[in-house]
């Protein structure tokens, strides 16, 4: 069984992780200090992922905001939905609220314009 993870989570890792990869980007231009041209460009493509990263925080932000709050019924706990299903946060239930998706077991699927029914 595969794990899953809340829609906002995924894209939180997604932008952290953009910021260690423009990071281990520039690390590598540090050791080709002598082909300066090479080291200036790995500097500016690593400097594009940590600027990619701050718009991809922005952006989720924004989203994050527009979000549903829901009760968790598993730990009482509000957590912030998006799409037709999403899983909690804090202990991974599967939370809808399309009625005829409830008792139906966890598709991410379901989320898409041509879904499963």
């Amino acid at each position: 069984m595969a794990k899953y993870t809340s829609k906002i989570n995924k894209i939180r890792t997604f932008a952290l992780s953009l910021i260690f990869i423009g990071i281990a980007i520039m690390y590598g231009g540090l050791f080709l200090k002598d082909l300066p041209i090479l080291m200036v460009i790995l500097m500016i493509l690593g400097f594009l992922c940590i600027i990619g990263s701050a718009v991809v925080y922005f952006l989720i932000g924004m989203l994050s905001m527009k979000a549903v709050q829901v009760i968790c019924p598993s730990c009482n706990k509000t957590t912030k939905m998006l799409g037709r299903v999403d899983i909690c946060m804090f202990c991974n239930e599967t939370l809808t609220l399309d009625k005829t998706l409830e008792g139906k077991e966890f598709n991410e699927l379901y989320n898409r314009k041509r879904n499963l029914n």
